[in-house]
């Protein structure tokens, strides 16, 4: 059976495919986005929605243009591979126009973020802020029905049962009973969020990654984009060489879907494959990854059937986050990715089973990921425990337990948080050495009274300090375990993302075996190989160059090579 042909096939509704959808749609072709889920979103829906452009027009309007020499010799200190090199030179020079083509063209906005370091901070070329941009808050209602459609954002990062919260307003949360300034903006918050529950299921203000898919998601609706769920892709066609369509299967029907100028693939990589994950990533990575549960590595598997190869020659096959794990009454799994949110906060360390310290808590998640897997000379380092005491975990939260939280119960009973009250105790419950954990507190807590880290220097430098308290000193990152009870949650190695992805030239192309294009096919987002190589040198890393590509594979398959709409 032969459904209606488009100029344009996507596959998959995350951010890159989105923006590939919707460039090309602004060029006048035909498009269609198949989605194998029931919600569009992918894994953009997801994250923090950060979005990694040097050079970006916001950091020029904002007085501050980024240098792109710069940007160039911090990108080749931090990914010291040539691997890749031309593509990322691609990146550094037309990923800004991909933002302002974006923002005239669409109902994508995004604003500078002026203070959030690069993750080396002591290499040549790193920048406090301005490289990377977050999403405008977005009203979802704009959406109509296709709000139900969107994937909600994971219900970790909500509050009050579905209310976002921007990374703005975090201080004024852990404030409102101190500051009147705080107490006013929570309110007006709170109140809009309760007004907006009596008409939707969840808050209708969307900040964060799910306020970018819904942003891209409006532009499709806007630009006349078809948009097709619970598709399940089979084949990409291929004649004559060419990419010429899909066979999918759709309501338990086989249809063929012809696109007369190119398949976009944009599935979202293969965090949740079991089988790739074996394969692709070390021993020690856990199976469970928060990613949306599309990411099977279907567009891997569609591309190397069409001729494609998948580039595995990386650094890292994937970018690392420490993350915890349990199961909720209502049997749902939880993977809680520890990014920003506790590690670098002053009162908690992490320890591995020597209850040794083995990194600076405060560096970023991908660099704390590979301190989990290299060990060191004393201990393996998984498993390993975020440990912190009562006035933490009230103030922070820990892990999937937010801030304020007063009944701890549910959590303990699921055997997430462990608790005792005292330190040796808590050793014991754990496993862990206990002359090493009593000899590592010792020294952390004498450390923290004077606000030097003489271990691990952790809030020395510009990235652990942002991920610190600014209001607390001397040390934003530094405070000793004193309050009983303390509490422990066991750090297991997950991802943020697959690097391992099909090769590609610069406009997204897929390469087959001989090096050449396999003409109609496109790989972009997390389908595409990363052009870090495995490295992450910066928040909003793998969307960054998702925006990019997808914009290039929009203006390539459209025949253009830049956007003169």
């Amino acid at each position: 059976m032969t459904d209606t042909a488009y100029d344009v096939i996507v596959v998959g509704a995350g951010a890159a495919g989105m923006t590939a959808a919707a460039t090309a749609a602004v060029h006048g072709l035909q498009v269609l986005v198949v989605e194998k889920t029931g919600l569009v979103g992918g894994n953009t829906s997801f994250s923090g929605g950060m979005v990694y452009i040097p050079g970006n027009h916001k950091a020029a309007e904002a007085g501050k243009p980024d240098d792109p020499a710069a940007a160039n010799a911090y990108l080749d200190a931090a990914v010291p591979t040539p691997a890749g090199r031309d593509v990322r030179q691609i990146f550094v020079d037309r990923g800004p126009e991909a933002i302002q083509f974006l923002e005239k063209k669409t109902s994508v906005r995004l604003k500078p973020v002026h203070f959030y370091p690069d993750y080396y901070p002591e290499l040549d070329g790193a920048a406090e802020g301005l490289r990377v941009l977050e999403p405008v808050a977005f009203d979802a209602a704009t959406l109509g029905d296709w709000f139900a459609r969107l994937r909600p954002p994971l219900p970790e990062f909500t509050i009050l049962g579905g209310m976002m919260v921007a990374r703005e307003d975090l201080p004024h949360f852990r404030n409102m009973w101190r500051s009147p300034r705080a107490f006013a903006r929570v309110t007006r918050l709170v109140l809009s969020y309760a007004t907006q529950r009596l008409r939707y299921p969840r808050g209708s203000r969307l900040v964060l990654g799910n306020a970018l898919a819904g942003r891209l998601l409006k532009s499709l609706l806007d630009l006349d984009v078809s948009i097709r769920t619970d598709c399940v892709i089979e084949e990409v066609l291929i004649e004559e060489g060419r990419a010429v369509g899909l066979r999918v299967r759709e309501n338990e029907t086989t249809v063929t879907m012809l696109a007369r100028k190119g398949v976009i693939l944009s599935t979202g990589g293969f965090s949740n494959s079991s089988d790739k994950r074996k394969a692709w990533l070390p021993d020690p990575v856990s199976p469970d990854s928060p990613f949306a549960p599309g990411s099977t590595g279907d567009g891997l598997d569609l591309g190397v059937a069409a001729g494609g190869e998948v580039g595995t020659d990386n650094t890292n096959n994937a970018y690392w986050s420490p993350a915890s794990v349990y199961t909720r009454k209502d049997g749902r799994k939880v993977v809680y990715p520890h990014t920003v949110t506790d590690r670098g906060k002053p009162g908690s360390i992490v320890v591995n089973s020597a209850g040794r310290r083995f990194t600076n808590e405060a560096v970023s998640y991908h660099r704390f990921g590979e301190a989990l897997l290299q060990g060191n000379d004393k201990a393996v380092n998984l498993p390993a425990w975020i440990i912190c005491d009562a006035n933490f975990i009230w103030k922070y939260g820990l892990g999937a337990i937010i801030p304020f939280t007063r009944n701890l119960k549910k959590y303990q009973a699921a055997g997430y948080l462990k608790s005792a009250a005292s330190l040796p105790e808590l050793a014991r419950k754990l496993g862990l050495d206990e002359t090493g954990f009593s000899a590592t507190i010792e020294r952390f807590n004498a450390d923290s009274r004077i606000g030097c880290d003489t271990e691990f220097h952790r809030g020395e430098d510009i990235y652990s300090r942002y991920l610190g308290d600014a209001d607390h000193g001397p040390n934003p990152c530094l405070a000793p375990l004193e309050k009983s009870p303390f509490y422990a949650i066991e750090l297991v190695l997950s991802d943020l993302g697959t690097v391992a992805g099909l090769r590609t030239d610069g406009e997204g192309c897929v390469l087959g075996a001989d090096g050449q294009t396999i003409p109609g096919l496109y790989a972009v987002g997390n389908d595409m190989q990363s052009i870090m190589r495995g490295r992450y040198p910066g928040p909003g890393i793998t969307l960054g160059p998702a925006l990019t590509f997808g914009y290039l594979a929009g203006l390539h398959v459209a025949g253009r090579r830049h956007d003169t709409v």
